[in-house]
């Protein structure tokens, strides 16, 4: 490890289902095949609160939720080599890097890696000024992205520029983007710059405003339409991107579909959804779920948002401000992302 750094630094752990607290931890080394970050931002995602909701208090040592992480690396541990080096700026996202060895990695399929750490779960995340992580799980930062920014392209940015590379439709083709959220802002902005005709699905018409600038055609409430029949008057949807995690509501939006349309599930409900077995088998209609990415698919959606200058509406607030932010995201007083920052940079 690098004698220069500091004994300890503080973190945001889980004191108790639902509850943070800030405390002073040790700095520990990183082991073989692991590197040091030191934290510059973490964005705040919905499954953080669930995570933390769900926490056992019985943990030792307590858990660190977050898994938008960037920051620069301070100390390199065993057997990690190149492109990886000290002061490099790095990412990790939810998946906290692969083990390059059971069945699905040997196929390549790294984001379905069954012996890979969950950040916020089963390994400590970025709500703290340092955290180790697999090397595996590392992702290189652009410099023409600010730390702030970079975050949330970690989860909300690769988990909506992936499923929309796997829905199959075709520059000009319609496609319904449903949830105008932390993922949805996302994935109207990436569905413009791919050329297709977008469609913001939302409730209220006071998010209007917010789905056309963003790059939605158009948009329609769902709250004073019937979403489907309304897709449907438009030719139908190549494809429907979900954000939400209400099943009945993507259930409802389903019927929207165009012949051998695609549903992509993202949004994780706890209930089933509802779906004619005729519309789909007739239609030749399916429905995909997509995770989040690997290391490579996540610089590609950093690269392409360079490119097309697409950006992640964001709020900056202090990490010991935690708790705040969850609140406020739990309550839907954020538009679109909070990120936390520790108020360090290593460049």
């Amino acid at each position: 490890m690098n004698t220069s750094l500091r004994t300890s630094y503080r973190a945001m752990q889980i004191k108790q289902p639902g509850v943070l607290e800030l405390v002073e931890r040790p700095t520990v080394g990183p082991g073989p095949g692991e590197v040091l970050i030191g934290v510059e931002a973490c964005g705040v995602c919905g499954a953080d609160s669930a995570d933390i909701a769900r926490a056992n208090p019985a943990s030792q040592p307590a858990r660190v939720p977050g898994h938008e992480v960037v920051g620069r690396i301070v100390a390199l541990g065993a057997n990690v080599g190149a492109p990886w080096k000290i002061g490099q700026r790095v990412g990790v996202g939810r998946l906290g890097g692969h083990c390059n060895a059971c069945a699905q990695c040997r196929q390549g399929r790294f984001q379905l890696c069954t012996d890979q750490p969950v950040l916020g779960v089963s390994r400590d995340g970025g709500y703290a000024e340092m955290m180790l992580a697999r090397a595996t799980g590392l992702v290189s930062i652009p410099d023409e992205l600010g730390s702030e920014d970079a975050a949330p392209i970690l989860c909300a940015g690769i988990a909506t520029f992936n499923a929309l590379k796997k829905c199959g439709a075709e520059a000009g083709d319609l496609v319904a983007i449903l949830g105008v959220g932390g993922l949805g802002h996302m994935a109207i902005q990436y569905a413009r710059r791919m050329g297709f005709h977008v469609v913001a699905l939302g409730r209220g018409e006071d998010i209007t405003g917010d789905a056309i600038a963003l790059g939605a055609h158009q948009y329609i409430d769902c709250n004073e339409a019937f979403a489907a029949a309304r897709l449907q008057e438009m030719g139908g949807a190549a494809a429907i991107v979900s954000t939400i995690t209400q099943s009945d509501a993507v259930s409802a939006v389903a019927g929207g579909l165009a012949p051998a349309g695609r549903l992509i599930l993202l949004g994780v409900g706890k209930d089933p959804l509802s779906l004619s077995t005729g519309q789909m088998v007739a239609g030749q209609r399916s429905v995909i779920g997509s995770i989040t990415g690997t290391p490579f698919e996540s610089e590609k959606a950093l690269a392409f948002s360079v490119l097309t200058n697409v950006r992640p509406m964001i709020e900056v607030m202090p990490l010991e401000d935690a708790n705040a932010a969850l609140r406020r995201l739990e309550s839907g007083d954020v538009r679109f992302r909070i990120v936390l920052t520790t108020g360090q940079t290593f460049a």
